[in-house]
């Protein structure tokens, strides 16, 4: 919260910077467009740009083919725009010792600023009760003007008070006091007001000075409203035809009678800087209208701040849909992290052990060989909080040796009772990158591969009996069995060394092989259809897993006598061709050791 704040304010600043900046090349200009300039900056701070980057987020021009032609160029632009935007972390990581620090700090900073808020609405509050004592206690005059008029005893200058129906409110005898023509010009004046909406414009500041009472940019921004509505009313009086200096008499004799006036959300005659206002009316100036380049600069910079966040939405929508999807899950509310070599009794591989809201690893690395490893476990085997039994191990690079050798004991307890398949993928996903800032990405490189094609006498494929068991797809989570059904075999047997797919397509029986074979196999055979396959084959140089060093060593048992894996292969009519193609990758980009507790 404290970095999506300080984001804002941060953004909202340099806007009313960028807004002054234009005010100063519109000085010689009409007061209304310095007046928009300002009220624009002022409204900013009710407008974050997350707001517009999340509506950019939700937005689809165009096919996804299209949608970024150079994306190595996008991204970089996408990320300096970030960084300097966002230049403050949205979140903070802190260490448990520190959490409790960090709450009442935030409970602080809360009630500080209630306190502040407090005290800007009570005065203006106490504004308002004064607009209503005098209304109550003024009587209807008739008076030519567009909307009611009444004449108040008390001592207060003349104003338009009032949103919605907005009520001009005179002093009484006031008409003695001006001459007609002084009297005219003043009324003009606050017709003026009612006609532009300042009232409204007022109260929308009032509301913004409440929130962010603590930025001096916010006060300075509401007296420059003040002074630009003034000297865009003062202009309009005189363009009606008035006289400058009996205008500056009214005014001068105004203030002469009511010094200022005690009323808030009121758009009085002697509001802004007096002498410049006189000077200015006296001088009575022909202001000119903006020319054509600054029309279109206006118009530039307008256009570019609601396009410029929205196109940086739109180009990070991939990211913020992944945010928001983050926020949505159920998180560990409590995590103990140690390392097993300080847990004595715990061994490589424990296992993982769930119950209802608990996840515990066992004493595992980060990336292990096998599908065991936190990595692989979180972002590839239950990625999306469902189990998928293929891609079984997605190679990581990147990264410090430790995270091959070091084993650490999680044990997580979930804030609600989410699913076992959900606590050991998006959930700890959310943990590995909370305590040991994991930052990953997926990455596809061509790299050396087998090729799986149809022999020159074509395939000896047993097609697979439709009904005979439930197919078991590597990609999905498995199908539920009714009574009497059972599932196809798809396995990977050690003693002997065995591929069974039954039920399987031959891009699923590729994939298969991948998971014995030295390199990736990948299905370029061009058959379609489901087939019954059986494959046994004996131990070699292409059947790493069961050599010696191999994670599935000590199970295999003695040598088998039987054919070499491509032998095999071509007993079913197809064959293993060594080539280049696609696999992905695992790629660390950082990460550290954990703070244990």
């Amino acid at each position: 919260m404290i970095g999506e704040l300080t984001n804002h304010l941060w953004q909202s600043t340099w806007f009313a910077v960028a807004a002054g900046l234009l005010t100063a090349a519109f000085r010689k200009n009409r007061a209304q467009v310095r007046h928009w300039l300002w009220f624009s900056a002022s409204f900013k701070f009710l407008l974050p740009f997350a707001l517009l980057v999340t509506l950019g987020s939700h937005l689809q021009w165009a096919p996804a083919a299209q949608k970024i032609a150079t994306p190595i160029a996008a991204s970089a632009v996408s990320f300096t725009m970030r960084q300097v935007s966002r230049p403050f972390p949205d979140t903070l990581t802190l260490g448990p010792s520190m959490k409790g620090t960090r709450d009442w700090a935030l409970l602080t900073i809360l009630g500080v600023w209630a306190c502040g808020f407090a005290s800007v609405a009570l005065i203006r509050f106490r504004g308002w009760l004064r607009i209503r004592a005098a209304i109550r206690a003024s009587t209807p005059i008739d008076i030519p003007a567009t909307v009611q008029a009444r004449s108040s005893p008390g001592l207060l200058e003349p104003g338009v008070v009032g949103l919605l129906r907005p009520i001009l409110l005179l002093p009484a005898g006031i008409e003695k006091r001006l001459t007609p023509p002084q009297l005219a010009a003043v009324l003009a004046h606050e017709l003026c007001h009612v006609r532009r909406r300042d009232n409204l414009f007022a109260a929308i500041h009032m509301i913004i000075e409440a929130m962010f009472w603590f930025h001096p940019l916010v006060w300075w921004i509401g007296a420059k409203l003040v002074e630009e509505r003034e000297r865009a009313c003062d202009e309009e009086v005189l363009s009606l035809g008035n006289e400058p200096h009996v205008y500056a008499e009214g005014i001068v004799n105004v203030c002469k009678l009511y010094v200022e006036s005690p009323l808030v959300c009121v758009s009085g005659v002697t509001g802004s800087s007096l002498k410049k206002r006189i000077e200015a009316i006296m001088t009575n100036r022909i202001v000119p209208r903006p020319n054509f380049a600054k029309k279109a600069a206006l118009t530039v910079a307008g256009i570019a701040t609601l396009a410029v966040p929205i196109a940086l939405g739109v180009m990070n929508a991939p990211l913020i849909r992944a945010q928001s999807a983050a926020a949505a899950l159920p998180k560990f509310e409590a995590s103990t992290i140690r390392r097993c070599s300080d847990k004595p009794g715990l061994m490589r591989g424990a296992g993982y052990s769930l119950s209802a809201g608990r996840l515990n690893t066992g004493c595992v690395a980060m990336a292990e060989a096998d599908s065991t490893g936190l990595i692989q476990r979180a972002y590839v085997r239950f990625s999306d909080g469902r189990p998928h039994f293929w891609p079984g191990v997605v190679p990581i690079t990147g990264g410090p040796a430790w995270i091959h050798s070091e084993l650490f004991d999680i044990d997580a307890r979930a804030e609600r009772n989410p699913s076992e398949e959900m606590m050991q993928g998006p959930m700890l996903q959310a943990l590995l990158e909370d305590r040991f800032q994991l930052k990953i990405h997926r990455e596809t490189r061509e790299v050396p591969v087998y090729a799986l094609t149809v022999e020159q006498g074509g395939s000896r494929l047993k097609p697979f009996e439709e009904g005979s068991c439930i197919a078991m797809p590597l990609k999905v989570p498995l199908p539920t069995l009714v009574l009497g059904q059972r599932y196809c075999k798809v396995r990977v047997g050690i003693q002997p060394p065995v591929v069974d797919a039954q039920g399987s397509t031959l891009t699923e029986f590729a994939q298969l092989l991948d998971l014995v074979l030295d390199r990736p196999v990948i299905d370029n055979a061009g058959i379609t259809g489901k087939f019954d396959i059986h494959l046994e084959f004996a131990i070699s140089e292409a059947t790493p897993r069961f050599l010696p060093g191999g994670d599935l060593a000590d199970q295999a048992g003695p040598a088998s006598a039987g054919p070499s894996v491509f032998t095999a292969i071509q007993q079913l009519g197809l064959k293993l061709e060594p080539t280049q193609g696609p696999r992905e990758f695992l790629v660390i980009d950082h990460v550290e050791r954990p703070s244990e507790n």
